[in-house]
């Protein structure tokens, strides 16, 4: 049986909510700063600011996907990013960074290729690969770090 609520952080304070399954259509906001959360399960594409404040202050782990629109290999994981972040919904934070659009942010993560793709947790760096690959392989490596 599949549990009540959700666990998300807020991508303005960082805090860790339980947001309801169900919400019934109403905007749910975060206990802490009142801000409005961001639904579970989605691939979600904040400013660095906020990025920078996840990986500061967050309780779950991140999943970063540095990326270009101009790059086919990020096109091709686009699909498997998003599938994996309605499968843990609750157990990791799915992030976006578009490195033409903040390329100070992809520099400060040392970012040489695209795709690539990080897994923060509590502000330190687990993991890092880059490049295309099978769904499977892919989920069991964010599994494996996360």
């Amino acid at each position: 049986m599949l549990p009540d609520k959700i666990k998300i952080s807020c991508l303005e304070c960082g805090a860790t909510n339980n947001y309801p399954r169900n919400p019934g259509g109403k905007a749910v906001v975060c206990g802490r700063c009142k801000t409005p959360l961001p639904e579970p399960g989605r691939v979600l594409e904040p400013p660095a600011n906020q990025v920078v404040n996840l990986i500061q202050t967050g309780a779950l782990p991140l999943l970063i996907d540095f990326y270009s629109t101009t790059c086919m290999p990020c096109h091709m994981m686009a699909p498997i990013i998003e599938s994996l972040a309605g499968r843990r919904a609750g157990d990791l934070v799915v992030l976006k960074v578009n490195t033409d659009q903040q390329p100070d942010l992809a520099a400060a993560f040392k970012i040489k290729a695209v795709p690539t793709f990080l897994v923060m947790k509590k502000g330190f760096e687990i993991g890092r690969v880059s490049g295309a690959m099978p769904e499977t392989d892919f989920s069991l490596w964010v599994a494996s770090k996360a």
